[in-house]
């Protein structure tokens, strides 16, 4: 009896990962993976933080570098877990393997454009190893059992070894040439992934999924989370008068305006089989989520000089563009959409809207009114937009229509 325990208790807690193929239709977000994106959190601070005192130049390239390499890590964790993991003891020790890493990846995310740069490589060096043996393992599994997808994970695996290698080399470099790497490496997994959706038979290996559209509406809400800590971080160093309380306060409705825009318009909304649909519509959730990540870094600069007569310039088009990007990004994301298609009369002058939207947003950066009339002006952007979705929506009797 103690040995079939025995037994029992081993081939539940070290499974090999689920085959390419066996998509689970109704598969819902684990507790386990709400955890591990929770780890995003601190890595995600720490980067808005570093932006939020150098809101330009500079500040806003590293950001935006760093950014793209933790949403990137967030990928390969997610796609992972979304393909191949299960309910088994192998699965929760991964991840709580990887979960480490990341929080000490939080510990030199800070300063990873300067000082902190060289621990920011190694310690993201070592997530991409983890990485590259877990989609080894899938390869070795589908050399046996699913040949056709031998293309796509092999390109993975290669990829991620060499990541691994060039971004833990990048240790050794100065900080600007550092900072040149990791950008041509973000910008290598952009195309690796165009180029697989395009190319390769299997695509990324993906099926739209209830989890997967899931698991990206939780990571924009993890990134949403991040305007609300700008906020409370402008208003805890700031004089808290009425001026920076109300432009606080409407700051803050901005991020309101941003959760109001996405999940009305495409959160919960499945893409498309197709696999360049699917890989657009991956991709384009990158730009949403640094726009938003970027809006709430901006807010304590913009809550910090609330009583200024015009808000900074480097503020106003952090601000401004974060939203114009934002709005811009969610016209990859609907197209992509199955209801893109069966929707047509609502998405198609959506298009229209956003990137009207966008330049009028871009119109206020220019501008530079005081800090709480930009927040004020931004949000009746956001505001138009969504009520002119709205509009659409129920023209087509599709407002508040459940999801099949």
């Amino acid at each position: 009896m103690a040995s079939e325990i025995s037994g029992r208790f081993k081939r539940w807690f070290w499974r090999p990962p689920r085959a390419h193929g066996e998509v689970i239709a109704d598969r819902q977000v684990s507790v386990l993976e709400l955890f591990y994106d929770l780890v995003y959190v601190a890595v995600l601070g720490q980067a808005a933080h570093q932006l939020a005192t150098d809101v330009w130049g500079r500040g806003l390239a590293s950001f935006t570098v760093v950014f793209a390499l933790i949403w990137i890590a967030w990928i390969n964790g997610s796609l992972y877990l979304e393909l191949h993991g299960r309910e088994d003891g192998r699965t929760r020790s991964i991840v709580f393997v990887q979960m480490g890493v990341l929080v000490l990846l939080a510990v030199f995310t800070a300063d990873a454009a300067d000082g902190g740069g060289w621990g920011f490589a190694v310690v993201y060096a070592s997530y991409q190893v983890v990485q590259t043996g877990l989609w080894y393992s899938v390869w070795r599994q589908d050399r046996r059992a699913h040949p056709e997808f031998l293309a796509t994970t092999g390109g993975y695996v290669v990829g991620m070894g060499v990541s691994a290698m060039v971004i833990g080399a990048s240790a050794l470099l100065a900080g600007t040439p550092r900072l040149l790497v990791w950008a041509g490496l973000g910008v290598g997994w952009i195309l690796g992934i165009t180029l697989a959706a395009r190319r390769s038979r299997a695509g990324l290996g993906l099926t739209p999924t209830g989890s997967l559209v899931e698991r990206f509406g939780l990571f924009t809400i993890i990134v949403l989370g991040e305007v609300v800590i700008g906020v409370v971080d402008g208003l805890s160093v700031a004089e808290r008068d009425a001026t920076t309380i109300v432009t606080g306060m409407l700051a803050l409705w901005l991020g309101f305006g941003l959760w109001w825009i996405y999940f009305d318009l495409v959160g919960g909304r499945l893409p498309r089989a197709n696999r360049v649909a699917l890989a657009n519509w991956v991709l384009s959730h990158l730009p949403i989520a640094l726009a938003i990540t970027a809006a709430g870094a901006g807010m304590v600069s913009q809550i910090g000089h609330a009583h200024d007569p015009r808000a900074p310039a480097g503020t106003s088009w952090l601000l401004a563009g974060a939203v114009a990007t934002g709005l811009v990004a969610l016209v990859g994301t609907e197209q992509a959409l199955v209801d893109a298609e069966r929707l047509s009369v609502v998405f198609h002058p959506l298009r229209l809207a956003l990137c009207g939207g966008a330049a009028a947003a871009l119109m206020v950066g220019w501008l530079r009114p005081a800090p709480w009339l930009l927040a004020l002006g931004l949000v009746a952007i956001l505001s138009a937009v969504w009520f002119f979705a709205v509009s659409r929506f129920l023209r087509a009797d599709a407002w508040g229509e459940p999801e099949p």
